[in-house]
């Protein structure tokens, strides 16, 4: 345990050294890309500035496969990788059953973290670990189990669902969660998109659920791997196999799974009025944005820095903030995914302004769609951009991320090395044309929770 303590310890140490003094060329190390015989998909960057390993694996799991009634089926399949493994035999050898405080002791001892989440289209699992030999290949083995044989605890599922339960129900207490489910439900309308886990829903998701699910979804064909660290193509090609080696294989082979539908347009304004007691009134104004591989993508990241990305220095700043004194903070974002995540401005303000400051946010999103930034806005917002880009990918963690998205989103291997080299080249035009293409101020939703009338 003491070693494992002073390996951790110097790893942390280089990594201190790494951020601090290194040449940040690093960060532009090539992305190799290949697939595994299984069908399993790499994306490997060799990064030898730390003794570490950074894993990320990627399934077509996430909450957009969720079945209406069950929503909060994905996620709770990750909830429960880490609740406890099936006993196991590996080369020759029993390993014992684990519940998830043994496993907790194991990854402790270890040095090393595991987890899994699902978000809107994946469900995924995340890896850190030392690349000492002995360390990493019984975290491997360590977290194969997990990915490929968990035990699905009854007890431990019917506590988890209490307690989730609880929380949603506490949750619908605070009128942000009021906004944002309200605001999900009228953009999305019946697309998994939309779909908030409930009481209800928990209910009707039992150990049965999870396995078909699990089983349905999981397999080593349709995984996506993305790794950071300090290993060699043949080490990362060999480890990505470990990982996976205790999915199985499906029997009637790697069939495209069943297409999602895209997000519907919205046809019409919509305005939804929440009456709620509270201090502040929460506001949301959007309409479905944009999926990921969406050429627009950079020049909308772009735009939307300039009217409310960009934090005090965007233009709903300026006019709802500054000029106006109408709330504190005042955003907007584009949440782009497989399919036209949402674009929202969001803002908080006192109940009695609630419909000034909706006013205010419409008029300026109508007059810069229509009209899009000036040059100096532009100019501002690419060096912003560029010259913060470098954070973006300081640390294998965030480059990790990066390659993910890369993985997931089928871009280009050279996408960061061309990234500030495309924001540069962007013009006026450019945003002002995209904006117009995406964005329909005349057809949003509106959403107050807690305004007066």
């Amino acid at each position: 345990m003491q070693s494992i303590k002073r390996i951790v310890a110097r790893a942390l140490f280089m990594g201190a050294v790494a951020i601090f003094g290194a040449n940040p060329a690093w960060a532009l190390l090539p992305i190799e890309h290949w697939t595994q015989p299984s069908g399993a998909q790499v994306w490997l960057v060799q990064s030898a500035t730390l003794p570490m390993l950074d894993v990320r694996i990627d399934f077509d799991a996430g909450k957009r496969r969720d079945p209406a009634p069950q929503a909060g089926l994905a996620e709770a399949v990750a909830l429960m990788a880490s609740k406890g493994v099936q006993a196991d035999k590996l080369n020759g050898q029993d390993e014992p059953p684990l519940d998830e405080n043994a496993l907790g002791a194991a990854w402790a001892d270890l040095g090393a973290n595991f987890g899994a989440a699902a978000g809107a289209d994946a469900l995924h699992y995340s890896l850190r670990a030392l690349t000492e030999p002995a360390l990493l290949e019984r975290a491997l083995r360590l977290a194969a189990r997990q990915i490929g044989t968990p035990s699905w605890p009854e007890d431990v599922w019917q506590r988890e669902r209490a307690r989730w339960s609880a929380s949603i129900k506490e949750a619908h207490t605070r009128p942000g969660t009021l906004a944002e489910e309200a605001f999900a439900a009228a953009v999305y309308g019946s697309h998994p998109y939309g779909y908030h886990a409930s009481e209800e829903s928990l209910m009707r998701i039992g150990v049965a659920d999870m396995v078909a699910f699990h089983a349905r979804y999981l397999a080593p064909c349709r995984a996506r791997v993305s790794l950071v660290g300090a290993v060699t193509r043949a080490q990362a090609d060999a480890l990505v196999a470990t990982l996976l080696s205790r999915l199985p294989t499906p029997p009637e082979g790697c069939a495209p799974l069943p297409p999602v539908p895209e997000v519907a347009p919205l046809t019409a304004a919509k305005e939804v009025e929440i009456p709620f007691a509270s201090a502040q009134a929460h506001v949301l104004i959007g309409q479905p944005g944009i999926a990921r591989r969406d050429p627009d993508f950079l020049a909308l990241l772009v735009g939307n820095h300039i009217l409310g990305g960009g934090g005090l220095v965007s233009r709903l700043t300026e006019e709802v903030r500054e000029k106006r004194g109408l709330s504190y903070s005042v955003y907007s974002q584009f949440n782009p995914g497989l399919h036209a995540g949402a674009f929202v401005v969001g803002l908080q303000t006192r109940p009695d302004q609630a419909a000034q400051a909706v006013q205010v946010a419409q008029d300026v999103l109508r007059r810069y769609v229509a009209q899009g930034p000036t040059e100096p806005e532009l100019r501002a917002a690419k060096d912003n951009l560029i010259g913060g880009f470098a954070l973006r990918i300081d640390s294998n963690g965030k480059l990790l991320a990066n390659v993910a998205n890369i993985a997931w989103h089928d871009l280009p291997l050279d996408y960061l090395e061309q990234w500030p080299k495309k924001v540069q080249a962007l013009t006026v035009a450019d945003v002002r044309a995209a904006l117009q293409r995406k964005l329909q101020p005349e057809r949003m939703v509106t959403v107050v929770v807690g305004g007066q009338p």
